[in-house]
């Protein structure tokens, strides 16, 4: 079985994904809707796994074989968070979590810079060769653990988390420039929340709640202490 789409059907399923999965999740910002339709999502999809990458699933990141563990956001996920953050031409941006280079890719034409940072070597290079592939220079990706951020590079004026926190470690707000935002989903399942946290002064934040899911935690997150009185 082929797991490519004809080109018709590939763009159908693109159109598909936008206004059945992506528009109705109050995605709005046609900037937004632009990009998703112009990214080609099934280049950053395991082979595997390209029949698949344009569904209201997360998809595993399976390279050549080697189960990384990892999934790719669901569409609908990526894109909301995306047009919370409202990524400006000249900011700079922190994604921890690389993955499949996608979410990277995203924000990286919206934005000047983004330094996508990804612990599992596999998936850092499956990353970097996507972004080059489909011609995304203005993003880096860096092999490291960047569960409490990325501070060498911080201040930043936008973070966005690609996996789940059980809690918010302090050490990643505080890489945050005073007007950041940062785009992340924290908690544990069956229960977490899509946030957006915004930093007002140098010591006071807002946060925003946008919506309740369920994704796989980041490895080495931060998690409460099991200890109890």
């Amino acid at each position: 079985m082929s797991s490519e789409l004809p080109a018709l059907d590939l763009e159908q399923a693109r159109h598909n994904m936008v206004e059945q999965q992506i528009r109705p999740w109050e995605v709005l910002d046609q900037s937004v809707l632009d990009l998703l339709l112009a990214v080609r999502r099934e280049q950053f999809v395991p082979p595997a796994y390209r029949l698949l990458a344009f569904t209201d699933m997360e998809i595993p990141l399976k390279i050549d074989g080697v189960d990384s563990g990892e999934c790719m956001l669901a569409p609908k996920v990526e894109a909301r968070l995306l047009q919370e953050l409202g990524l400006r031409a000249h900011e700079h941006v922190l994604e921890v979590g690389t993955g499949s280079g996608y979410m990277a890719a995203l924000a990286a034409h919206k934005a000047q810079h983004v330094l996508t940072i990804e612990i599992d070597p596999m998936l850092a290079g499956f990353g970097a060769a996507n972004l080059r592939r489909n011609g995304v220079h203005n993003a880096q990706v860096v092999v490291g653990d960047g569960a409490r951020g990325w501070p060498g590079k911080a201040p930043y004026d936008a973070i966005v988390v690609s996996g789940g926190l059980p809690m918010l470690p302090p050490e990643l707000p505080a890489q945050l420039k005073i007007g950041g935002r940062m785009a992340l989903i924290v908690g544990e399942a069956p229960v977490m929340s899509a946030q957006i946290v915004r930093r007002v002064t140098e010591t006071a934040f807002e946060t925003l709640k946008l919506f309740e899911t369920v994704v796989k935690p980041l490895r080495n997150a931060l998690r409460p202490s099991a200890f109890r009185f």
